[in-house]
């Protein structure tokens, strides 16, 4: 297995991510990987769908460099990571802008330079006046906001998101997804998005990819053609609908 990373930023269009007959099998023996080719591109936003249990969040563990394939060669192509995960993961006992600043903070940025970049994520995210706010405060659609302004202070040439909108109702979800395609056309940084909803990954994505059942390996990509960022009522038009049910009919047959 080989891994490799570049330290040149990543160039429109480069190739940012990429897998190639990867695997990985964990030590009790179960296969979660395998034969997984996959490329994500400076500018391009991909989702992936799957089962549960297929190893789709796998994927960003071994593109974070949390996990370690057993097997193929994959390539990272950024310095700068974002990482937002299922749980917001932030710190009760801190404020919003401390735990926007936590990145910043561990890699010994200034305390000037570092609240101000907090607050320009916390301004981005539409969380002005909650800055010193406590987690106990917020709803869960806010407290997602701030792993997402947290993840923003790094200016991540690769942004990974581990279904982070799973347990969110539907119009917070739908609304925080907006909020995603908005950032995405105004910093096209490199995007790998994992969900099990067909038309959250459809609305967010330039490009879908459909997983098997484990161990999981890709078995369909397709492009999706809108502009960015999109608008909500996207969701009600014939070539969505189109798109969605190629996706749900792709992931029945690699369910099957």
């Amino acid at each position: 297995m080989s891994v490799t990373m570049n330290t040149a930023p990543p160039r429109r269009g480069s190739q940012v991510l990429g897998f190639e007959d990867v695997e990985l099998t964990y030590p009790n023996g179960t296969v979660a990987l395998r034969d997984v080719d996959l490329v994500v591109r400076a500018g391009e936003f991909v989702s992936v769908v799957g089962p549960s249990g297929c190893g789709k969040s796998t994927l960003l563990r071994i593109a974070s460099g949390l996990d370690r394939a057993t097997g193929g060669y994959a390539q990272v192509g950024a310095n700068r990571i974002g990482y937002v995960f299922q749980d917001a993961t932030l710190l009760p006992w801190r404020t919003v802008r401390d735990n926007v600043a936590l990145l910043a903070e561990l890699d010994r940025v200034g305390r000037a330079e570092r609240y101000r970049r907090a607050d320009e994520a916390i301004e981005l995210v539409g969380l002005a006046g909650f800055a010193d706010h406590l987690p106990r405060m917020l709803s869960g659609g806010m407290k997602m906001r701030v792993s997402l302004a947290r993840s923003l202070t790094v200016d991540p040439e690769l942004f990974l998101f581990d279904e982070p909108f799973g347990a969110l109702d539907e119009i917070t979800r739908e609304r925080l997804g907006g909020e995603i395609s908005e950032l995405f056309a105004a910093r096209r940084f490199a995007g790998l998005f994992i969900t099990h909803s067909v038309a959250e990954a459809v609305f967010l994505s330039s490009r879908v990819v459909v997983m098997s059942g484990r161990p999981g390996t890709v078995v369909d990509e397709i492009d999706i053609p809108f502009d960015f960022p999109r608008r909500q009522d996207l969701r009600f038009t014939p070539e969505f609908a189109a798109l969605a049910g190629r996706v749900s009919e792709a992931l029945r047959g690699g369910h099957q």
